[in-house]
This record gives structure tokens, sequence and C-alpha cells, in this order.
């Protein structure tokens, strides 16, 4: 029997959110519903608010999340109702080429509940990258699910499904940071500070935070970061390059999504090293880079998805070094707030206010 909600919508473009009732299905052949615990407010879910996503309003917000798994549909064999999952938005097919090829984490076709669910008038929403989890409950597909260790907190579990995995894995999986390594992280914010601490946590020698808010990188400082630098008072490029002798950073993790600070990531990397782009662009910019430049400096421009993560293998492996206290999830949790606190706690976000006002239910 569907189920009646609370939940938090996007009603129109640039409108404010509101807590309407959802009605959520049972679920069908290979979904899950899910009893949402935590829910951070991440910036996809603002862009999604102003229509910088697309504009199949209204919206169902919310996406970083963890909760218990209640109940699941036909042919579900992943999780069982009463599992402590993390919610991803990337469930891999098994079936495409990149799968076919062991390469799951770049899968061409990954899925979504195949329901939707909507208002109380009939109307369907889309949810968040898949998701819909300012909610209390919301239907996914299972493989949207994986489970994790229960003893973890809610709150900061959460936020390895969307935020914490892809600047974490941006430095891990996509960077292949190692011991040693000079890394350089341009933006912190909730993204570019879990880059921080997964590069330190790989062993890197210097990890250059770069930002133009100190607040932001005073917290770099306390996830890991060795040095930091004010792109206001001075040139990144110039001062990444004082730091390495001279060279530039073995990896260089773009964690913005402009033009402008990817060529300094370009620009502050050595020679044959490696740029990572996580920071998401909008539709309409555009990059221009001399091509002999990017020929003569050789190495690898790449762009990170989700931090090239595999939720199977990551998130479990992730929750178990954060009850081991070496990777401090906690620390990107600046407020808990309820549901009608959203609105609220994106205007902190765009204001620099906050790593992550996260929802608890």
């Amino acid at each position: 029997m569907a189920q009646r909600v609370r939940g938090v919508i996007a009603p129109g473009k640039g409108e404010p959110v509101r807590i309407e009732t959802i009605v959520v299905p049972d679920p069908g052949p290979g979904e899950a519903v899910v009893r949402v615990q935590a829910c951070g407010v991440c910036h996809t879910d603002l862009h999604y608010r102003e229509g910088g996503i697309n504009d199949e309003f209204p919206f169902l917000l919310g996406h970083e999340a963890s909760g218990v798994v209640e109940s699941v549909g036909e042919g579900v064999t992943e999780v069982a109702p009463g599992d402590f999952v993390i919610l991803n938005w990337r469930a891999v097919c098994g079936q495409c080429r990149a799968c076919r090829r062991g390469r799951p984490w770049y899968c061409f076709n990954t899925h979504n509940a195949r329901q939707k669910m909507t208002l109380e008038d009939g109307t369907e929403l889309s949810p968040a990258l898949g998701i819909g989890a300012f909610a209390d409950k919301t239907l996914v597909a299972a493989g949207q699910c994986t489970k994790v260790d229960p003893a973890a907190s809610p709150g900061a579990a959460g936020l390895l499904g969307c935020g914490v995995m892809a600047g974490f894995g941006a430095a891990i999986n996509t960077g292949g940071v190692t011991r040693g390594d000079s890394v350089a992280v341009i933006g912190c914010g909730g993204v570019g500070n879990a880059a921080v601490m997964g590069a330190r946590l790989a062993g890197a020698a210097k990890v250059i935070a770069v930002d133009i808010d100190d607040n932001k990188l005073a917290t770099a400082r306390r996830l890991g970061a060795t040095h930091t630098v004010n792109s206001r008072a001075q040139d990144p490029v110039e001062a990444i390059r004082e730091l390495t002798d001279g060279n530039g950073a073995d990896v260089v993790i773009e964690a913005v999504g402009r033009p402008e600070t990817y060529k300094q990531a370009f620009y502050a990397r050595d020679l044959a090293g490696t740029v990572v782009l996580v920071g998401v662009p909008t539709p309409q910019m555009k990059l221009e880079l001399p091509l002999l430049d990017v020929f003569g400096r050789g190495g690898a421009l790449k762009s990170s998805w989700y931090g090239d993560c595999l939720p199977s293998r990551d998130f479990p492996m992730l929750i178990d070094l954060y009850l081991q206290g070496r990777l401090d999830l906690d620390a990107f949790v600046s407020e808990t707030i309820t549901l009608d606190g959203v609105e609220a706690a994106f205007d902190k976000m765009a204001k620099g206010e906050v790593l992550r006002s996260v929802v608890l239910l």
C-alpha cells in the first residue's frame, strides 16, 4: 500500500522550497523503500531549485542520505529490510560496455527506480539525482542502496552519498594520489576538503589548499592540508610552484568547476602531472587553452564522476575507516536541522558559512 510522508519539493525555478505530502508507492521489482535517517544539503540540490540541472519541476530534493531499508520488491537480493544503507546516485547496471570490461565505476547505464513518487494530486515528482531524500521515506532502485556498518552516525555516513565521496574519490581513485606526492586542491568547500582529507590519508607529502575564504582554509588545515593559499591575496599558480620547488604539484584537483580555476589547476601542475576536474561547470562555460601547452606539458587531464567510486566497494571501506577514527566524517557536519530548515541552509551554503547542513529525520 502506498504511503504518505513529508517531503521537501522545489515547485518552480528559483521559488522557495516547501514541505508537501509525498506519495511513496510500494517497491516494484528491483526497487526498495528506505526510511531516511539523515540527508545532507548539497549544492546540487540548490542547482535543481534554480533550474540549473533541468526544468523537470517539481523536484523532490535531497540525495546525500543514509537510512534503513523498510521494504524491497521482487528479485532484490543485495539488501533486505532492516539494513542500514547509504544511498548512491550511480547504481551500476552490470551489463554495459564499461561494466563488462571490469570498470563498473564508469557504468554508462546507471539506473533509478522505475516508479514515480507523486504529490497527493498525482503530480509526478523528479527526485534529485534519482533519490529524493529530503523526505521521511523514499523509493529508489535497490542498487542505489549500499549496506554499511550500522554503528556509523547516520548524519556522517550519508555524506558519503555525494560530496565527501566525490572529493575523496577525486584524490584517491581519479587522481591516484599516493605516498610522497604533492597535491593541490583548488576550492575548499565540502568536496574540496574531502579531497584534502583523501590526499592526506593516501600519504601525500604536501597538501596545498587554495580558496578565497580563510575560514574554509582553516578547515582544510584541520582536515590535513599542510599549506594554505588565499587566492585573493596571492597568485595561486605561483604560490603552488613556490611550495613545490618551482615545479608544480603532482596532482591538482579543481573542485570549483570554473574555467578560471581550471586554468590555474592546469598551470599549477608539474610536467607530466595530473589535473582532476571534480567541480561541476554550468552548460554555458567554455575553456580555451593553447593546444601546444596541452601537448608540451604532458600528463593527464581527467574528469572525476562521483569520485570514480564503486559504492559497493568504497562506502563500506570508508565507513570502516570512520569507525576506526581515521576518517573524520563528523568534521563535515556543520549543523543538524529539520526538514523545514532546508531553505535557510541554502542561504548559509551560498554564503560559505557551512560545509554541510544535515537534515535529521
